[in-house]
């Protein structure tokens, strides 16, 4: 549920954010996001990258050449180890 958040699905009016849930999501996905930098790699191409550990496919998508750029720039690090995975979850945990 939370890599939705990254994923692009978060939005205002989303109920996500309702209430008292703005904090915790803001302060995961800022975590998860200082993740994907020490990675190399945006937040949504970590959340490709973490989508495809699972699955042989994702569907992106992207209005503008530069957000698929972005999006196929996730290729370059597929790769997770295991820190990664562990505070990955640790993160998602934390609501």
């Amino acid at each position: 549920m939370t890599f939705l958040l990254i994923l692009g699905l978060l939005r205002s009016d989303n109920h996500f954010l309702n209430g008292d849930a703005v904090m915790p999501r803001l302060a995961q996905l800022r975590q998860l996001n200082a993740l994907a930098l020490q990675r190399g790699q945006t937040l949504a191409q970590m959340a490709l990258a973490w989508a495809l550990l699972t699955v042989t496919s994702v569907i992106i998508g992207a209005s503008r050449v530069s957000q698929l750029e972005e999006n196929v720039g996730a290729i370059t690090n597929l790769a997770f180890s295991a820190a990664e995975l562990q505070e990955i979850e640790r993160i998602l945990a934390s609501t």
